[in-house]
């Protein structure tokens, strides 16, 4: 095992403990590399190929207020090859991640503070992109990027050595949303571009080979914060949701946002080349999502699954101090929700699929834009604090599910999809997920049977793996092959 020490990281707290830097969710200060992990059962031999999952991990001792969302991206990633598995870890390098380093300390006040101050790199808010949020696989390298719009940082899949910001060989000088596409049977990236100023949202495409070949201003009323997007073969959808940014209150440099009941959820239809003439408009009731699930393509209709937060302003403020606002805009309220766009009448029909709670949900992306049938989602904690307890499969035939509980004291993470090698089925294939056991403060990667829900194996990771956000599976046939 190798293994790289930050000394610098100093996270001692002031009087009142964060919760969101503690026990799991503390950040670990050592970038390691490990082979021929220990495996509790057997790997299974047909699991080959690159778990990575991104999450916020602070350098320095954050100023002010910590929120979750504030800390520097890093990535865990577990390779899977021959029935063994290997371990490391790295943070991604980006500009507000070098600008600390250069300074020995922060530089930049977090989103619950006043960011006036924060160097302006040019993002919203002056807030440091710090690439923390999704991961996905384009073109030869993973890509990091932040839950606002910032920019793609490039990564080696092998190493998880940052390559630089990835513009398309100059030809993107904007930022790229927190949630991308990637059709794999085409190997193109959709994405959208999102900010203050006039005409509010781009969207683009990105050639299999890295070119940028479309790009095209998506007006909007106002300034709006989407998250993600649906892609259908033939289409994307983008989103207009009433959560905005109070406008008075970011001039005074802080953050407060806004759920305006009286505003649709609008969302606008394009062919994948399309123009912003082409756009068709879509209305229906208030709401917000972050996270969108699959679409695809019925006749006449757009069928989009995602999950849909029922209260995305919480009203209720049952926490006290300093860390109140951090606390409450961390809880998450959602439930597994279906919309049908009728293209040839401009029709929406709204169906509720479920009533748990459940986020961060993945499908085979074999079938992404495809009508697929199987989704699986992270079923969420009840806690104040936002924990991940289990995870859901929905069969969209049978309108049935079936849980798996990660146990007592133990916490998981975004579970991605790792298709078996010539599968015969949707859910042929296993999904990998790190899991924190705070009963014995160790991290250990949960691979599942994805057709029965079984647990095939654990893998035990030899440092503690941060609580995180989203992951990406890549299949050793698609990684760069370097020798053994």
């Amino acid at each position: 095992m190798t293994q790289v020490r930050n000394d610098a990281l100093n996270l001692a707290l002031d009087t009142e403990d964060n919760p969101y830097l503690l026990g799991g969710y503390a950040p670990v200060d050592t970038e390691i590399a490990a082979d021929d992990l220990e495996v509790i059962g057997e790997i299974p031999e047909d699991l080959n190929g690159l778990y990575v999952r991104n999450g916020p991990n602070p350098r320095y001792r954050p100023t002010g207020r910590y929120h979750w969302f504030d800390g520097d991206g890093m990535l865990h990633a577990l390779h899977f090859r021959d029935g063994k598995a290997t371990y490391r870890n790295r943070w991604v390098k980006t500009v507000g991640y070098q600008r600390d380093s250069a300074r020995g300390g922060a530089s930049y006040a977090g989103m619950v503070e006043d960011t006036s101050a924060n160097p302006d790199d040019g993002y919203f808010r002056r807030l440091k992109d710090t690439a923390n949020t999704d991961v996905v696989f384009h073109n030869g390298n993973l890509l990091a990027m932040w839950y606002l719009a910032g920019e793609a940082y490039k990564v080696d899949p092998l190493t998880l050595e940052t390559l630089g910001v990835e513009d398309w060989n100059g030809a993107h000088q904007g930022c790229v949303s927190a949630h991308a596409k990637v059709d794999e049977r085409t190997g193109e990236f959709m994405f959208f571009d999102y900010g203050p100023r006039a005409p509010y949202m781009w969207y683009g495409v990105v050639s299999a080979d890295g070119v940028l070949k479309h790009f095209v201003p998506i007006p909007l009323p106002g300034a709006r914060m989407p998250h993600d997007m649906w892609i259908t073969e033939n289409y994307s959808v983008l989103m207009d949701l009433p959560l905005y940014a109070d406008p008075e209150v970011a001039a005074a440099g802080r953050h407060k946002l806004v759920f305006d009941r009286d505003l649709p959820a609008r969302f606008a239809v394009l062919p994948r080349y399309g123009a912003t003439d082409d756009v068709m408009w879509f209305e229906a009731e208030p709401c917000y999502a972050y996270h969108t699930i699959n679409a695809w393509e019925e006749g006449d209709e757009l069928v989009l699954n995602f999950c849909r937060t029922r209260q995305p302003k919480p009203p209720t403020r049952d926490f006290s101090g300093p860390l109140e606002s951090v606390l409450e805009y961390l809880r998450l309220d959602a439930q597994f929700y279906r919309y049908r766009f009728n293209l040839k009448t401009g029709s929406v029909t709204e169906t509720p699929m479920d009533d748990l709670n459940t986020e961060f949900p993945v499908i085979n992306t074999q079938f992404l834009g495809r009508k697929s049938r199987y989704a699986y989602n992270v079923a969420i904690d009840n806690g104040y604090t936002l924990l991940f307890e289990g995870l859901v499969k929905y069969d969209n035939e049978t309108g049935t599910s079936q849980r798996f509980d990660f146990g007592d004291g133990r916490w998981g993470s975004e579970a991605p999809f790792a298709p078996r090698p010539r599968a015969t089925a949707e859910d042929d294939g296993y999904l990998v997920s790190f899991v924190y056991d705070a009963n014995v403060d160790r991290s250990e990667a949960v691979v599942l049977d994805a057709a029965t829900m079984d647990e095939a194996c654990r893998v035990v990771v030899p440092q503690r793996v941060p609580h995180g956000f989203h992951a990406c599976w890549v299949p050793e046939e698609r990684l760069p092959q370097r020798g053994a």
